[in-house]
């Protein structure tokens, strides 16, 4: 059983940020309940699908999870909801507070039914500001918190990095306050209510390595750090593909300039001589860098950077990571088999623990799946299940359709 094994969690979290986060409690164990509305979570709709509302988005951020569809808009799937509060440890929420306290699921509500609930609010921006009403997204936080403009201090255009980072990201800052919420409650015998703010929490982390010279009062500089700005900084072109190489300290490159032997190159040149000159030249040691590595093709290279030991990897598409021997070895990509899917490649577990092992315990919940098992556990009777399904608070999967 996973280090969480006892933990019950409530998802009210859709898209991307929320479901992250829980699903990788759920990797480590802990009982995660997703909670749908009964048309289900948008992002089941995303990506190819073999089936309707089994998206490939959907399925690999919401595995290790049960899952209900409830109306909670109605009074019988409020009450539902309540009941299921009784007995949770954590609920994790993306709902805007505003709408959370429409439905009667405002922390305030809930703590007196459960004063033990740790309440993680997923938010855009934190409530006290005058953002604290606008909705939230990844491409605008990632605008938002400096990213976008890195890139045009790096000499290029305005973008966005083509993946949900601010989402993932997000979502890892909510489990480690998660976690600490349930390290003081073995202390207190309290629940409390946290707040994780996008914006914030990615302002934080970018400026984490960009503030600069802007740390100090008055500013040094117009802050950011050269090295990873530099126009270079990118992997390099070789003469049949693409290496990514990090030459960093002294002995890399005293190590990479005896390994490659060649009298042409600089290697007495002021600008790469100590760790300090290199940083205040890094577009020329970039660039230069770049010239060189034009020279050899990309196997050759990594036998070069091996050999003197010097960080580097090969640059992977989506697909040739496949098949790259490391992940092979650690057996990363995973063949499963689907009740409704059929055969899947599934990342495993990144993380491990020598004494509790996290794995992946279910597979990505059908909308409604296990919405009467876990109604049943709460403690509704047949004929009470029978008519939130009758009255269309509660959705359930109908197993001829699959």
């Amino acid at each position: 059983m996973g280090p969480l094994d006892g933990l019950r969690i409530l998802d009210l979290t859709t898209v991307l940020m929320g479901p992250y986060a829980t699903q990788i409690l759920g990797d480590f164990g802990a009982d995660v309940i997703k909670i749908e509305l009964p048309s289900g979570d948008v992002i089941r709709q995303i990506g190819p699908s073999r089936h309707k509302d089994m998206g490939a988005l959907f399925m690999n951020v919401n595995r290790s999870k049960r899952d209900i569809a409830l109306d909670l808009k109605t009074d019988d799937g409020r009450k539902a909801m309540l009941r299921l509060v009784q007995d949770a440890d954590v609920l994790v929420t993306n709902i805007r507070p505003k709408a959370m306290a429409r439905l009667g699921l405002s922390y305030e509500d809930l703590a007196g039914i459960n004063p033990r609930l740790i309440y993680a609010a997923l938010v855009g921006y934190g409530q006290k500001g005058p953002y604290a009403d606008r909705p939230a997204y990844d491409d605008l936080i990632q605008g938002g918190s400096c990213i976008s403009h890195s890139f045009v201090r790096a000499g290029g255009e305005p973008a966005y990095v083509p993946a949900a980072v601010a989402d993932r990201i997000v979502g890892i800052t909510a489990n480690n306050a998660i976690l600490a919420a349930v390290i003081e409650r073995e202390r207190s015998d309290k629940g409390q209510k946290i707040e994780i703010p996008m914006f914030e929490s990615m302002v934080s982390m970018i400026l984490g390595d960009h503030l600069g010279g802007l740390t100090f009062d008055p500013p040094m500089d117009a802050g950011g750090y050269s090295r990873h700005l530099s126009r270079d900084r990118r992997p390099y072109k070789t003469k049949d593909g693409y290496v990514c190489a990090l030459i960093y300290n002294d002995g890399h490159w005293r190590r990479f300039f005896d390994e490659i032997g060649r009298s042409d190159i600089p290697r007495d040149d002021d600008r790469f001589a100590s760790f300090a000159n290199r940083m205040a030249n890094i577009d020329f040691v970039y660039a230069s860098l770049g010239q060189i590595i034009l020279t050899k093709t990309t196997a050759e290279w990594l036998e070069v950077f091996r050999k003197a030991d010097v960080p580097a990897m090969p640059m992977h598409s989506f697909e040739s990571i496949m098949e790259d021997p490391h992940m092979v070895a650690t057996e990363f990509f995973q063949s499963v088999d689907h009740p409704s899917e059929g055969k899947l490649r599934q990342m495993a577990v990144p993380v491990s623990f020598s004494r509790t092992p996290a794995a992946v315990k279910r597979h990505a919940p059908r909308l409604g799946e296990h919405g009467a098992e876990i109604l049943s556990e709460a403690g509704f009777s047949e004929a009470e299940i029978a008519e939130l399904q009758r009255n269309g608070t509660l959705h359930t999967i109908q197993e001829d359709a699959i």
